[in-house]
């Protein structure tokens, strides 16, 4: 059974290695953005609560929210800039999702890059006398062409995935600073 996957992985061919970059990459990417995507990282729910209430929000400081309030009372004149500064900080909660994206597109064309220059290789060896190829050589070289779709696709499904559910985790917090924003400049204009 290991012997098939590591003829799986030599099939792909020397593409194989910006394949396994897109997989490490994705792991990374989706293990980092959701470790720092948590609830207590990004929104603690006791400041939440201390903000929702009118209360002086102490702690916290190393989160997202604890920057946005920080940045709101050392600039408490200009609402413009904590707007600004909130955006930022939400840009930054984005940060290597957009790379998923890329993955998920080019994961597949470099599996399909491939099995086309695999499949070349196995019209190639078609015998110059008979005009056919010989039939185990092919349809082992026509498998193992395929193999390098296959790994495309296994590194796009979850790259698609994780791409969407952090967006949609990171489109949420976004929302919800919206209106922590609006409390926080309200406070500050008193």
């Amino acid at each position: 059974m290991i012997l098939a996957y590591i003829d799986v992985f030599k099939g792909a061919g020397l593409l194989i290695y910006p394949l396994g970059l897109c997989s490490v990459a994705v792991v990374y990417i989706i293990s980092e953005r959701a470790f720092a995507l948590r609830r207590a990282a990004v929104m603690p729910q006791d400041m939440v609560d201390g903000i929702v209430a009118g209360r002086t929000v102490t702690g916290g400081r190393h989160s997202v929210l604890g920057r946005i309030l920080e940045f709101a009372d050392a600039h408490s004149n200009d609402p413009e800039a904590v707007k600004a500064f909130a955006r930022l900080e939400i840009n930054r909660m984005e940060r290597g999702i957009p790379y998923l994206d890329v993955i998920y597109a080019a994961a597949p064309l470099i599996g399909l890059t491939g099995t086309v220059t695999g499949l070349l290789l196995v019209f190639s060896k078609i015998s110059p006398d008979t005009g056919l190829p010989d039939p185990v050589a092919f349809t082992s070289g026509v498998a193992l062409a395929l193999s390098a779709t296959v790994i495309g696709l296994t590194i796009a499904i979850p790259a698609l995935v994780g791409s969407g559910w952090l967006q949609r985790r990171v489109e949420n917090y976004a929302a919800q600073l919206d209106v922590l924003l609006e409390r926080i400049l309200q406070r500050s204009r008193r």
